[in-house]
């Protein structure tokens, strides 16, 4: 049976856990705040999970946590691992170090999944995998068990890519809905009329869609935080200055995700972004 370690138990790595372990896999986790999550097994240290693991599939938040924890991995025996990089960062992080990885005999891919905790329970979630053809079947054969979405892009480095074209339309589409329900709004159109009617048709969005509970306040769950929506946009628009291009409409969704942290709106669902924007009315 694959030894699967999750590296980073936050929102996304513990809900990764434990859709893995509801398939079937063994799992256990271990996070550098030691936080754990009900039901998975916590190593005692990095280094422990790495030696009883065959399988490390890490879900952190930034570069510099990608970073030293592959250093850290790399300080191990990597003999016949391999390496699954869920977390939605640069890539140049691990294609510097895809050498030193390969020379210990292990494979590697970057892989960030696309839609939050909930899909990633549900099964539902997409996947963009970025990596050699072997390394890339290994990795699609573990990563079926969290959705039936995981597709190959190609190199190393690609499955951000994917994720950063994927996302940042959604951020975009947020962008249309922070001009447009001002307008719902001064007009005197009821917010919930003006979500049903528009996701109902051709200019619809599945993810508004699902959180039209949330816009109207009826459900204050949080799938994913702003704060990290945030995050990934500073991501996605340094992916697209890499290959010398500008997004304006991105830009402009950053700033707004910026304003919504000025106003304490870091820790809410983006639902919260299309209510504050009819508010502005």
């Amino acid at each position: 049976m694959t030894q699967i370690g999750i590296i980073g138990l936050g929102r996304m790595g513990g809900a990764v856990a434990q859709r893995m372990q509801a398939q079937g896999h063994s799992v256990q986790g271990w996070t550098r705040s030691g936080r754990a999550v009900d039901g998975i097994t916590t190593a005692a240290d990095l280094a422990s999970l790495v030696n009883a693991c065959d399988t490390l599939i890490l879900s952190l938040l930034d570069d510099t946590a990608v970073a030293s924890v592959l250093d850290a991995c790399l300080a191990q025996d990597l003999t016949g691992k391999i390496i699954i990089d869920t977390s939605t960062v640069v890539p140049t992080i691990l294609k510097d170090r895809i050498s030193r990885i390969e020379a210990q005999g292990a494979l590697a891919v970057d892989a960030p999944i696309s839609g939050g905790p909930e899909l990633v329970l549900a099964g539902q979630c997409g996947v963009f995998i970025g990596g050699s053809d072997e390394a890339a079947a290994r990795a699609e054969t573990i990563l079926s068990a969290i959705s039936g979405r995981v597709f190959h892009v190609g190199p190393l480095g690609t499955g951000l890519v994917m994720k950063t074209i994927n996302n940042s339309m959604i951020q975009c589409y947020f962008s249309g809905l922070d001009d447009m329900m001002p307008l719902a709004k001064r007009a005197g159109l009821p917010l919930e009329t003006a979500l049903r009617i528009l996701c109902g048709g051709p200019a619809g969005m599945p993810m508004i869609a699902d959180r039209i509970p949330k816009i109207l306040g009826d459900d204050e769950t949080v799938g994913f935080e702003i704060q990290a929506v945030h995050k990934d946009n500073g991501v996605f628009q340094r992916m697209a200055e890499a290959y010398g291009l500008a997004s304006p409409i991105l830009a402009q969704a950053g700033e707004r995700q910026k304003q919504a942290l000025a106003e304490g709106l870091g820790t809410k669902d983006p639902a919260a972004l299309v209510t504050a924007a009819y508010n502005r009315g």
